[in-house]
């Protein structure tokens, strides 16, 4: 099968590889080094340099999520047996027992090494240079269903059943703001910015809330529940990023307004012919990637347009990531495969650089 189809290559195949079962997250380093990877299997490996080193086998124990903290000193992992492992270097240094509650989503401060991570209706803070618990914050509603710092680590918000809960990080005791919704909010994210907060949502909406304005846009009419939400790091002439929603095979691109009074403006992405199940803007550009169970991750010029469709997995695409550069490009498979590819520069591969 051809790895790539497309008018004018833009990536081209770096790396390929096979873990055991689905990967279920990838993440980059912070200085975009080295790329971790985990699987259904239970698997934790780590990419550098076309080198793949394994840092856990299989335990037949789904991993669930994976990030490296913003230093890039630390690697958190979490996922079915309950476990909270953190790497350094290459060694695992802690090891936080949650059985039998599972440890499906994580995040680190964009400020510091705390580590927030989901137990039930709880999430707990710990704190890697300190290797305690700050805190732990009781969601109550249900699940939590999301996790998001914002960028200068000022607020941690919390998703899940009948909206998102908001804490201020300098004083925990203090009641969270709440985003309330009639609905379970699948997905969330602040935009990098800090701006806004972003709530893709069960009953097919998408909420956006300006931090400094408590009345927040309801965007409706989607074919299904919002999967994925990402922001752009690039804005547009109104100063404001692009945000991309997934709902079912569509993705929607919303753009802020001139025009308060509309809100957020729309345009629909359709290609994919089965479910989307990652989406992400390329750093600092408007440049979209969109990954799906049909096989094909699409590259979306401006959020506009298909500008190569790349293939190379024999059941779906699971996930992606791109490099904090932008330069190289991550994806893992349903059946296991991670493959990386690399942006072309007048015609040449980036290489290994």
């Amino acid at each position: 099968m051809n790895s790539t189809t497309s008018k004018s290559k833009e990536f081209e195949q770096l790396y390929s590889g096979t873990l055991t079962d689905y990967v279920t997250a990838i993440a980059w380093s912070s200085e975009g080094k080295t790329l971790a990877a985990t699987s259904a299997a239970g698997e934790v490996v780590l990419w550098d340099d076309g080198e793949l080193t394994t840092l856990q086998t299989g335990n037949s124990k789904s991993v669930d999520c994976v990030a490296f903290s913003p230093d890039g000193k630390f690697l958190a992992v979490g996922g079915q047996d309950g476990l909270l492992k953190i790497w350094r270097e290459n060694e695992l240094i802690a090891t936080l027992e949650n059985a039998p509650a599972w440890v499906d989503k994580l995040a680190w401060s964009h400020t510091n090494n705390q580590l927030a991570f989901s137990l039930g209706r709880y999430v707990q803070v710990w704190d890697a240079d300190t290797s305690e618990i700050v805190i732990t914050l009781n969601f109550e509603n249900s699940s939590v269903l999301g996790i998001d710092w914002r960028i200068d680590g000022q607020y941690l918000a919390i998703s899940g059943y009948q909206g998102v809960k908001i804490w201020p990080t300098q004083n925990w005791d203090e009641e969270p703001y709440f985003l309330s919704m009639p609905t379970v909010s699948v997905a969330m994210a602040w935009s990098p910015d800090g701006k806004y907060l972003a709530s893709g949502n069960m009953d097919r909406s998408v909420t956006v809330l300006e931090w400094d304005n408590p009345d927040p846009w309801v965007m409706r009419g989607f074919p299904g529940k919002i999967r994925q939400l990402a922001w752009s790091q690039a804005t547009t002439k109104q100063g404001a990023p692009l945000l991309a929603s997934s709902s079912v095979e569509g993705v929607v691109v919303w753009e802020k307004s001139e025009d308060e009074s509309l809100g957020w403006e729309s345009r629909i992405l359709t290609n994919h012919v089965d479910v989307i199940n990652a989406i992400a803007f390329a750093p600092k550009t408007f440049l979209l990637a969109s990954a799906a169970a049909d096989g094909w991750l699409c590259l979306w010029n401006k959020a506009q347009e298909v500008s190569q469709i790349i293939t190379g997995v024999s059941a779906g695409f699971s996930t992606l990531a791109w490099h904090p550069q932008g330069q190289l490009l991550a994806a893992g498979g349903e059946q296991g495969e991670l493959l990386i590819w690399s942006k072309v520069l007048r015609g040449k591969g980036f290489g290994r650089s």
